[in-house]
């Protein structure tokens, strides 16, 4: 549901804006229309502020060099009179020069392995040489194009053969000097200058960690600073933002709050020194959007946020969404087996401390949905349990393996579910219309709905033998004429009958062949799952081939890998494919159907605690 607003107003002189807003801040409950982005050279500097705040406390809290080979060689030094600020630099600072150094790192420790082959020489020995004529040239072929009897031709001198390549020099001050081989650039240095600067980097990145494991301290301060500074942001934004008058004298505020909290926020204001008024908020004064929901409707507020927040006048549609897509997802993966490694994946992140751990209970939500759906469709990482023997007969009994219709059991359930989908859409569609417009301003609607929803109800309660085929054929009559005069003559009261004629026949087509596509459209729940179920199979019967009848003892480690690399990488997509296409189906065929739109904004009170 969405929670009722009270609007605010205040006037109040200029220069007690800011003493104001920090007072709204303590009370953390009123959202204050304010600018959304910066909008000056100060909010930009104080949000670059914040994110380096941000930045630095996140990395500082998660830094450990405990398993680094030189953490033995770490000097830790306490610096107490060191700012905030002055430890935020040093950290900048720190950390850029380290992501430098392990550049250099990389590129000396290239530059070893290239100079290895030639090892440790005296470079003013060959300096020594040139200067009287003799010219020292290098080379590295393959073994197999090495001629050994080169040696006797020429002055050559083998330096290194690691078994596949020779390299070898040459000294020599004969201007026609000739060797069919190509020479390679000379060395700049001999081994000893490389690996010195290897040993130089790799001290100076000593320094750096060691630096930065002292800055550990300044974590907490740093995340005061950040917070300080948000709510600085925050402040600045909605003054940045609020109406001046009076020659800029005066300045004027407008906010929201939960009606709940009206009579608290109104013994608060009466106490400050501020000109204010409330009033009920409409649909035109773009009230924030706050959720009121149980436990289970606040995991999927996520969800709606990827789309948007409903209007203030539009319905929530975070309670359908929690039901159909954790109903949509579990038949997407329709593996039980899948379902028990959710749900254990989803307990590991509830209780890590990493920022996924929010979203630990969604995953076991849907961990479970997908244990029972591949309960019903009898799945079990890939193995149909309907014909396993170790499968107790109970369970067996609540899976779905006979046909209906002739069709598959699960494509035509996938469809009737879509079917009921669209209707609660279709009848969301018709309860907003009718509390924004009126009734009489909801005939269209409503006849679509009628003639719909309608329509499904009395083929599900024919289908079962309620009524009789004489009683049917007049329902359907009636339902038809009453459906049709809304659609075609009363879609609009205050618009010309023939207007309104052509309307019907142009939203007649539009919905008769949306409505198909969209019915179709549900047969993906059927296919995901039926796709991961077969690729699981498949693994599971690959894994079978390599163990053989009679397997030995090297088979079984290849057919534990094939099996836990196959499922691993089939879970995944399953993942994938039943995050994807629920959301599609809630976000397309639901919101299409139901009028939604999803153009609120959320509900967002100046705080401290930012």
């Amino acid at each position: 549901m969405i929670s009722k607003m009270t609007k605010y107003s205040f006037i109040l002189p200029s220069d007690e804006a800011k003493i104001f807003l920090k007072k709204i801040q303590t009370l953390g409950l009123v959202d204050i229309t304010r600018s959304a982005k910066p909008v000056d050279e100060h909010s930009a500097a104080l949000l670059s502020s914040i994110e380096a705040y941000k930045k630095a406390s996140t990395k500082l809290e998660s830094l450990d060099f405990s398993k680094d080979p030189d953490y033995g060689k770490f000097v830790v030094e306490t610096h107490a009179d060191k700012t905030v600020q002055d430890a935020l630099q040093t950290f900048r600072d720190t950390e850029s020069r380290l992501a430098a150094l392990q550049a250099e790192l990389a590129a000396a420790l290239k530059e070893v392995e290239d100079r290895r082959a030639w090892g440790r020489f005296d470079a003013s020995v060959l300096h020594g040489l040139a200067e009287y004529g003799w010219k020292t040239r290098f080379y590295c072929i393959n073994k197999k194009k090495y001629d050994s009897a080169w040696a006797t031709l020429y002055p050559l001198q083998e330096v290194f053969d690691d078994g596949n390549n020779v390299w070898f020099v040459t000294v020599s001050d004969d201007p026609d000097y000739s060797l069919p081989v190509d020479e390679i650039p000379a060395p700049e240095g001999d081994l000893k200058e490389a690996e010195d600067r290897v040993a130089e980097i790799r001290a100076e990145m000593i320094t750096c960690k060691s630096v930065l494991l002292s800055l550990k301290e300044y974590g907490p301060e740093m995340k005061k600073a950040y917070a300080q500074e948000a709510a600085d942001l925050q402040r600045y934004l909605s003054d940045a933002g609020a109406g001046k008058a009076a020659e800029g004298k005066l300045t004027t505020f407008v906010g929201f709050a939960p009606v709940e909290n009206e009579a608290h926020l109104s013994a608060e204001f009466d106490r400050m020194n501020v000109l204010w008024f409330k009033e009920e908020a409409i649909e035109e004064d773009d009230p924030p959007i706050q959720f009121k929901g149980n436990w289970f409707t606040k995991m999927f507020t996520v969800l709606t946020d990827m789309y948007g927040r409903p209007a203030y006048n539009e319905f929530d549609p975070t309670p359908f969404i929690s039901f159909f897509f954790t109903l949509f997802f579990g038949m997407c993966m329709g593996d039980a087996g899948y379902g028990i490694l959710l749900v254990l994946i989803g307990f590991y992140l509830k209780r890590s401390k990493s920022e996924m751990s929010e979203y630990g209970p969604l995953v076991i939500t849907l961990g479970v949905a997908t244990m029972l759906a591949g309960t019903v469709m009898h799945t079990f990482f890939g193995i149909n349990t309907y014909e396993a023997a170790w499968v107790p007969g109970f369970l067996k009994k609540f899976m779905i393996t006979k046909p209906i219709a002739g069709m598959d059991p699960q494509m035509v359930i996938s469809v009737l579910i879509g079917i009921v989908h669209i209707c609660v859409a279709l009848l969301m569609k018709a309860i907003v219309s009718v509390r924004n417009n009126g009734f009489l301003g909801s005939l269209g609607t409503l006849g679509w709905t009628l003639l719909i929803v309608g329509g499904v109800i009395l083929a599900g309660i024919s289908f079962i033998g309620v009524l009789d085929s004489a009683v049917t054929k007049w329902i359907v009559i009636c339902l038809g004429i009453v459906s049709a005069i809304g659609i075609f003559l009363l879609n609009d009261i205050r618009r010309n009958p023939l207007s309104n004629i052509g309307t019907g026949l142009w939203e007649t087509y539009n919905t008769a062949t949306g409505l198909l596509g969209d019915t179709l459209s549900y047969i993906r729940l059927y296919a995901l799952g039926l796709a991961g179920g077969m690729l699981g199979n498949a693994f599971n019967l690959l894994g079978g081939i390599v163990l053989g009848e009679d397997p030995s003892f090297f088979s079984w480690p290849f057919y534990i890998l094939i099996l836990v690399f196959g499922h691993a990488l089939n879970l995944a997509m399953c993942c994938l494919g039943a995050f994807v296409h629920p959301l599609r189906l809630n976000f397309l065929e639901f919101f299409k159907n139901s009028g939604y739109e999803g153009t609120g904004r959320a509900y967002d009170p100046l705080t401290l605690n930012k």
